[in-house]
């Protein structure tokens, strides 16, 4: 982390550090400055870094970003391997898929071996048939620390609900301690979901929150200043046991914040 970035970072104790900045793009680009540098310091140690992206806005924006110079000619592309951290039970041509949205963003863009790239099975019939697949995958690929695969970087959004991944209020994913990936049907949105659980996303080296818009702020103030309700803010389960927790918030989110770093 720089010196003008701790200069703009406050300290949440377990909840985490919250660094305040300006708007969508420099979210994008601190994302994207973010990823590369956990590439590079994987390539610099003879191995490849394990990274689980997100869906939404900024990541869109950061893969925008990835696809273009000065980026793709950064990025360590052969010392990576790419998962999500969730995912709509949706074929990859959907664009509601996050992987499919990556895909087409990003990743057909940049030269990034196709067998670094591990995607949901989502066209198989059955969601926990694909769930134990991604697994099963993630302890053949990802580092194993006590039993659980440590990911370098894990990269989160959080909903206006408090969700964050696909781990939704009232859900029994919330408090799952034993499986790595879950296929549940959220009932809000009458829908299927996979997810990785709270053990993996705890287990990683970094977890780092990119959260914009002001319809996020009131949530964000709950989430971080508020009284620990898990079920009701399932961000808040986040908080990983050995590695660090980032918050990346633009102005608007972190308008309502107890505590407020330097916008810079």
């Amino acid at each position: 982390m720089s010196e003008d970035r701790d200069e703009r970072t406050v300290d949440y104790g377990e909840r985490g550090q919250v660094i305040v900045v300006p708007d969508g793009d420099a979210l994008a680009r601190l994302a994207a400055e973010t990823l590369t540098s956990v590439i590079a310091e994987a390539r610099a140690q003879s191995r490849n870094a394990a990274i689980a992206l997100s869906g939404g806005s900024t990541p869109k924006k950061m893969g925008e970003l990835l696809a273009r110079p000065p980026y793709i000619e950064r990025v360590h592309w052969d010392a990576v391997e790419i998962f999500w951290g969730d995912e709509r039970f949706v074929p990859l041509s959907d664009s509601e898929s996050n992987a499919g949205e990556a895909m087409r963003t990003f990743l057909q863009k940049v030269p990034i071996p196709d067998e670094r790239v591990h995607p949901y099975e989502t066209e198989l019939g059955d969601p926990d048939v694909a769930a134990e697949r991604y697994a099963r995958d993630l302890r053949a690929i990802v580092p194993l620390r006590d039993g659980i695969p440590t990911f370098d970087l894990i990269l989160l959004g959080m909903g206006d609900d408090g969700h964050t991944a696909s781990l939704f209020p009232g859900t029994a994913a919330i408090h799952e301690d034993q499986r790595f990936v879950v296929a549940h049907r959220v009932e809000k949105l009458d829908a299927m979901r996979l997810t990785l659980t709270p053990p993996v996303i705890n287990a990683a080296e970094q977890v780092v929150f990119l959260v914009g818009g002001n319809g996020k702020a009131g949530t964000l103030h709950a989430v971080l200043d508020g009284e620990m309700d898990i079920d009701t803010f399932p961000s808040q389960v986040v908080r990983p046991v050995n590695g660090s927790l980032l918050w990346v918030v633009d102005r608007a989110a972190a308008d309502r914040l107890d505590r407020r770093p330097n916008d810079g």
